[in-house]
């Protein structure tokens, strides 16, 4: 497979001739986020996992400041690893920024892809004008800042408010552990080409079946904004889930699957 399944640290499973389905974790987690949601998949469709560079098991000599200063630039792998196992019709699932950069992959290599599961996607973190993100400019510069003075602490402060599950500390748990395992150089820039992306002009030229899916008290994605995504791409269908929080695929694993699954046979 060569030097790209080792970059991304692919793994690939499932049903060989089966329609593929390729899980692109969030900012700060790994494919390991997708182990309760990937298994039920893997009874009727290749599913491959991966690692963005500079997250999970990836190769972090691999990651090059200039190449993942932009989005477009993870959404290349995304594209050269469809390419490398020879993939086609893909169904994209990707959670939070990896929903913008699955958007931008359908953008290098239409071709390669049949269908997109954007879970909690966020075009623009930032308010501008009219538009409301969920975030003030205050408030990025402050979260970015708290990113760059003290990582443990901020993975600390911020698991909590993402995982939106007080009652199951376990969930809060592990996401802080992983947001700690993240090198604390890539993080921070990977937070900022995250946090300062501006995604929105992109989205009316997807052109592909896309399911939006919005959890309930998402601090990082708020309803309104789950709304604007699905006004903007064309035929998107909007399914608004029980779950709270930002990682339904974690906290609720069965509505997760249960919506994509519906939405793959509707």
């Amino acid at each position: 497979m060569g030097s790209v399944a080792e970059r991304n640290c692919v793994t690939v499973g499932g049903v060989p001739s089966g329609r593929p389905v390729l899980f692109a974790h969030g900012f700060g987690c790994d494919q390991a986020m997708w182990r309760f949601v990937a298994p039920d998949f893997a009874v009727d469709h290749r599913v491959v996992l991966f690692d963005h560079v500079g997250s999970g098991s990836s190769d972090l000599a691999a990651y090059d400041p200039a190449k993942y200063g932009a989005l477009r630039g993870y959404a290349a792998d995304v594209v050269e690893i469809c390419r490398e196992l020879g993939l086609t019709d893909v169904v994209f699932v990707g959670h939070s920024v990896s929903a913008m950069i699955g958007v931008l992959a359908l953008q290098q290599a239409p071709e390669l892809f049949g269908a997109l599961v954007m879970i909690g996607p966020n075009p623009r973190y930032v308010d501008d004008g009219d538009y409301v993100g969920g975030f003030g400019r205050d408030d990025i510069a402050g979260l970015l800042d708290a990113l760059d003075s003290n990582h443990l602490g901020w993975s600390a402060q911020m698991a909590p408010v993402i995982m939106g599950n007080p009652d199951r500390p376990e969930l809060t748990e592990e996401l802080t552990n992983s947001f700690c395992r993240t090198d604390p150089d890539i993080a921070r820039q990977f937070a900022r080409v995250t946090f300062l992306s501006d995604n929105r002009a992109d989205l009316p030229g997807v052109a592909v079946p896309t399911l939006v899916l919005q959890c309930s008290q998402d601090v990082i994605a708020p309803d309104v904004v789950g709304e604007y995504v699905h006004r903007q791409i064309p035929g998107s269908v909007l399914t608004r889930l029980a779950a709270t929080g930002h990682v339904p695929h974690l906290s609720a694993p069965e509505e997760t699957t249960a919506a994509i699954r519906a939405f793959l046979s509707g």
